[in-house]
């Protein structure tokens, strides 16, 4: 599945958007929990809502089945984050779920997932989302900063608050990668 064209360069100037009106420069880190005020949107630590002993048990069944969620109750927005990830994880799957908000997404399609049925967007819709989460946490010209100072993969997770696998599918994706290496 490919993102509809143009959809990294509107991504990317509505990171740019978003970061200005948090007073962040292009290099600056971004703050999920921060963007999500910023919209009104509330965030929850699912061990607040059950035993943390049955995510654990949700874990040993199915690795990775619950990472985040997005509710509307009473036409508000509320991101449930599973305690299980470590930050860097739970920033990724935060601005994943801020994505879907800001993209204005309809849960649309139902899933079932050991028995259960969840509802979910559209494959394309997912993939945008991980897009623009992805360049929300670390836009192009933050990249571009950073190879400039020839950071590694690994400083980059670190500087930002990101997975290592998330810097690295950025700074592949966005061209960033070629750009340092034909210097």
């Amino acid at each position: 599945m490919t993102l509809r064209r143009g959809f990294k360069a509107e991504a990317e100037r509505e990171a740019a958007r978003v970061r200005k009106e948090l007073g962040l420069a292009s290099h600056d880190r971004l703050d999920p929990r921060d963007l999500a005020k910023h919209l009104g949107v509330s965030i929850v630590d699912a061990g607040e809502l059950v035993d943390i002993a049955e995510l654990e048990d949700l874990e040993r069944l199915q690795a990775f089945a619950f990472s985040a969620a997005t509710f509307e109750i009473e036409q508000r927005k509320i991101i449930v984050v599973s305690p299980l990830r470590n930050t860097g994880r739970q920033n990724s799957d935060i601005a994943h779920e801020l994505a879907h908000v800001m993209l204005e997404h309809d849960l649309s399609e139902i899933r079932e997932v050991d028995g259960m049925p969840f509802r979910t967007c559209k494959p394309d819709e997912e993939e945008e989302a991980t897009a623009f989460g992805g360049t929300l946490l670390l836009p192009r010209p933050l990249l571009l900063s950073a190879a400039r100072r020839q950071a590694s993969i690994e400083q980059i997770a670190n500087q930002y608050d990101v997975t290592a696998e998330m810097a690295r599918f950025r700074y592949n994706t966005t061209g960033v990668a070629k750009q340092a290496a034909s210097r």
